[in-house]
């Protein structure tokens, strides 16, 4: 970036350079903010994780134009001393950090509560206690079930937006039975929300919270037994390229009847700039981030990803290129599920004047060249080495 360029925020206000603290900065969505950031403003970035796999790009080499602008640290934040003084040394610090896999959900509660909560305490606390500005990612799975799942299935208020559009401000939280672990995420981040607008209302924690609505995009989790555990199961988007480039079939759990939206990890990640650069606007604020026009089912995302990845790979499809398996079959015990998650985006749009513009074939088209670019060859030869995996 230009250091002439001078850069204004939405109310035509000068921008400083930040010092931004970015928890999980080495995950999906950290390495694209950071790319953002560095790329696009002045802010420096303490990047903070265990892994820096998916940001090795933006610290090597140290001839990089952004190079004195970012420093990794590599940091687990369950048990280090110096988290505090990182904070402290920051204008803003951003918390991606999370247990964030369905798979695991019901296998692995504890981790997945302590992750989500336990360990986001510390960096809430310090935030407060040390007057600094905290961006913290929730998820959309906080709204747990919608209303209209509990009507008959043949209900005519089952296509009523007031009973499955999910807005901020105004929708309950509504999850399934203690034993269905599969909603100790959903409780672990909506719990860890309390407290963060428990310390704006007491504390004068300045704050901003993010539902983010299946972001997609390049690096997104992990295909298993390339660069992540043979027996791993990643979420929906990875787990059906897995299969795809493998020419595997592709599994819909329960039949793939629940519907989701998807957005592009670059439009979600326009919108947080936006909360970065305008505090004002975006201080105090829940944020749902999603594209409510790329609504389908699982099934036709499976669909849609077959034709899309036969185009970009030159193969053709299988003949049946998806079987149904049960949750219990591929969760495991304790699986619940939402029946679908619309976002209004009435106070993102409002605040922030935000609006995702990327179509949900585009997204796949983007994400699925990226898989087969940097996966193909390798699973190639897995299949033909099994042994050597």
């Amino acid at each position: 970036m230009a250091a002439s360029t001078v850069r204004t925020n939405l109310d035509g206000k000068p921008l400083n350079p930040l010092t931004i603290l970015m928890i999980g900065a080495g995950g999906f969505i950290g390495s694209h903010l950071c790319e953002k950031i560095l790329q696009e403003t002045p802010h420096k970035i303490l990047a903070l994780d265990v892994y820096s796999d998916k940001i090795k790009h933006l610290l090597e080499p140290e001839s990089l134009e952004w190079a004195g602008r970012i420093q990794f640290h590599r940091i687990n934040i369950k048990h280090d001393s110096r988290l505090e003084g990182l904070i402290k040394m920051s204008d803003l610090t951003i918390n991606l950090a999370a247990i964030c896999t369905p798979a695991d959900y019901n296998t692995r509660p504890l981790d997945t509560i302590y992750s989500n909560f336990i360990d986001a305490l510390p960096v809430v606390k310090y935030c407060s206690e040390n007057g600094k500005r905290l961006i913290h990612f929730s998820t959309c799975e906080v709204y747990g079930k919608t209303i209209g799942s509990f009507l008959p299935k043949d209900s005519p208020l089952r296509q009523d937006p007031a009973y499955y559009l999910l807005k901020e401000d105004d929708s309950p939280c509504i999850f399934g039975s203690i034993e269905k672990q599969r909603w100790s995420y959903a409780c672990a981040k909506q719990l860890i929300e309390r407290l963060i607008y428990a310390e704006g209302a007491e504390n004068g924690l300045e704050f901003t919270i993010v539902r983010p609505f299946n972001w997609i995009g390049p690096r997104m989790d992990f295909i298993p037994g390339i660069d992540g555990p043979s027996e791993g199961v990643p979420r929906v988007l990875a787990c059906f390229s897995n299969a795809l480039l493998r020419r595997e079939q592709l599994k819909l759990v329960d039949g793939g009847e629940s519907q989701r939206t998807f957005v592009y990890i670059k439009d979600a990640i326009e919108a947080v700039l936006l909360m970065i650069e305008n505090p004002d606007r975006a201080n105090g604020h829940i944020f749902n981030v999603g594209n409510p026009n790329n609504e389908v089912t699982v099934r036709q995302l499976a669909e849609m990803m077959t034709a899309v990845y036969a185009n970009v790979s030159g193969e053709p499809a299988l003949e049946e290129p998806t079987v149904d398996v049960s949750s219990k079959e591929f969760y495991g015990e304790g699986y619940d599920d939402s029946d679908k998650r619309i976002p209004d985006m009435t106070i993102i749009n409002k605040q922030l004047g935000w609006n995702p513009k990327t179509s949900l074939w585009d997204l796949l088209d983007s994400t699925l060249t990226y898989q087969h670019k940097t996966y193909a060859e390798a699973i190639k030869k897995v299949i033909s080495h099994p042994t050597t995996s």
